[in-house]
Parts: C-alpha cells; sequence; structure tokens
C-alpha cells in the first residue's frame, strides 16, 4: 500500500499527479491513499471574501493558521469543496475511481479541539515580544482513523482522496496538521511506502537554490533538517519523523509540478527518508 500526500501549493499540478497515478494503477495491484492539501486555495477565497487568512507562531517558532469560526467555515468550502473535488474530477477523467472524502465524512479522522492556543506576538517597536492566548479556536490533533471506511473503500477498488477538516467526536469540525494526519493515516493502516509531494525539488539546504538537493536523509539526521525547513517544511520534517516512528520505512519527497513526480519520486530524483 502506498500513501502519496501532496500540498496545496498554488503550482500544484493537478493533471500531471492524475496522470502518474492512472500509470501506476495501470501497472500496479498496490491500493493507494491519496492525501491533499488546499492551503493557497483557501487563502485565496479568504481574501476574496474579505477575511484574510491569519497566522500565529508559536514560542517554538512553529507557523499555524488562526482558525476562529470563519475561518473554519472558510477551509471547509477550500479543502472539501473546491479543491477535494477538482482532483476527484481529475481522478475521474484519467480512469482512477475515486472518491472524496473529509475528514468528517464517516468520522474519518476524528481529533481533539485545543482549548487554547499560545501565540508569541512581536512588538518591533520595542524590540519584545510577549506571549498571548487566543481562546475559542477551531484546531486540534487528530488521534483516531477509521480504518474500516477506508479498507472498505480500497477492497472495492476505489481510490480514497482524503482532506480536511477533520471532526471531534461530538460533530465540531477542527483544523489539524496534514501532514501528521497522512502518518497517522499510514500509521494505522500499516503503509510502509509514503510519497509526499511540493512546490520544491525535495529537501533543499538552501531554498533559492535547487541544486542544494539533499537525496537522503536517515531518521537519525531529520532533527538535523530543522534549521535547513523554511516555513510549512518544518511541519514536513516533524510529520515525517512521526510516520518512521510509527511503522513507515521509506519516505520519498518530491517536486509537484514536473511530470511523473511520483515515479520520479520513487526512482529517488527527489530525497529519499529511511
Amino acid at each position: 500500500m502506498l500513501l502519496i500526500k501532496i500540498g496545496g501549493g498554488q503550482d500544484t499540478n493537478f493533471e500531471l499527479i492524475s496522470q502518474d497515478i492512472a500509470n501506476i494503477s495501470n501497472n500496479s495491484s498496490e491500493q493507494i491513499i491519496f492525501v491533499h492539501g488546499a492551503n493557497a486555495a483557501r487563502d485565496q477565497l479568504a481574501t476574496d471574501l474579505g477575511k484574510p487568512t491569519k497566522r500565529i507562531v508559536s514560542p517554538s517558532g512553529m507557523t499555524s493558521v488562526h482558525t476562529d469560526e470563519q475561518a473554519i467555515e472558510i477551509l471547509t468550502m477550500a479543502y472539501a469543496g473546491l479543491i477535494n473535488k477538482r482532483w476527484v474530477s481529475h481522478f475521474i477523467q484519467n480512469n482512477v475511481q475515486a472518491v472524496g472524502l473529509s475528514g468528517i465524512d464517516g468520522k474519518l479522522l476524528v481529533g481533539q479541539r485545543k482549548k487554547v492556543l499560545i501565540s508569541q506576538v512581536e512588538d518591533t517597536l520595542r524590540g519584545t515580544s510577549r506571549k498571548v492566548l487566543i481562546r475559542n479556536t477551531y484546531t486540534g490533533r487528530v488521534n483516531q482513523v477509521n480504518t474500516d471506511l477506508l479498507n472498505i473503500l480500497l477492497d472495492g477498488g476505489y481510490m480514497p482522496v482524503i482532506t480536511q477538516p477533520a471532526v471531534t467526536e461530538d460533530g465540531v469540525m477542527i483544523n489539524t496538521d496534514n501532514d501528521l494526519n497522512s502518518a497517522l493515516i499510514a500509521s494505522e493502516m500499516n503503509v510502509e511506502k509514503m510519497v509526499v509531494l511540493f512546490e520544491a525539488p525535495g529537501m533543499l539546504r538552501d531554498i533559492n537554490d535547487p541544486d542544494s538537493l539533499i537525496r537522503k536523509i536517515s531518521r537519525e539526521e531529520l532533527p538535523n533538517m530543522l534549521p535547513f525547513a523554511k516555513g510549512t517544511m518544518k511541519k514536513k520534517v516533524l510529520g515525517a519523523m512521526e510516520a518512521l516512528d510509527h511503522g513507515v520505512k521509506e519516505i520519498y519527497w518530491g517536486d509537484s509540478r514536473i511530470k511523473d513526480p511520483i515515479s520520479n519520486a520513487l526512482a529517488g530524483k527527489g530525497t529519499i527518508i529511511s
């Protein structure tokens, strides 16, 4: 079984990825679980609606989205609505039997809502910073996967196409981290190989230099990659650590903008983590 996780960047190539998955499916009996993001579409929709995405920085330096009630509604429109159905449409056009699901559907991804977040706010004029408590947030972390639902689809010949939001036990929608979600799905479904695609050739020592690609990283070396990880790459590094610690054997990072992106990643043309 193969889990493919695609970032939600603006330049992600839906058609080339869909074609590659169709070729893999036609030439292999390996089952595929597909997880995707939609951050660029969410940010654009939020701006169009006059509710631009707000971000917060934790005391540890991790950046995340401030998800209030309006933000979780906009996230759902972009992730579970437009982008999820766009992926399914592309797969169907390439003769891949796909079923789009959010974490809410069938309680596929169940998590706990965080009661409070801590944001590190910088005062640039004074050169100081302070911690701010953020309440009434619709942010959380997934801790349960409905594997029965996934197995029903896979055994029926369908590829699950999974995205946010997740849901609490009592039915509240929550924004969670897709890299950690993918790691948990892989663990619960006994996936040994993951392909993670985003808008870069793989892990770069210098984000501005494509030739600085790091070809191989061991589990032990992953924490040393955090200084090179900019923006959302930090969460990808943490997600990879989580996946490897819970049964995944190999993770392949590659470019979501090129032809045959998954096949190229599996052939070692990006970054291999094991």
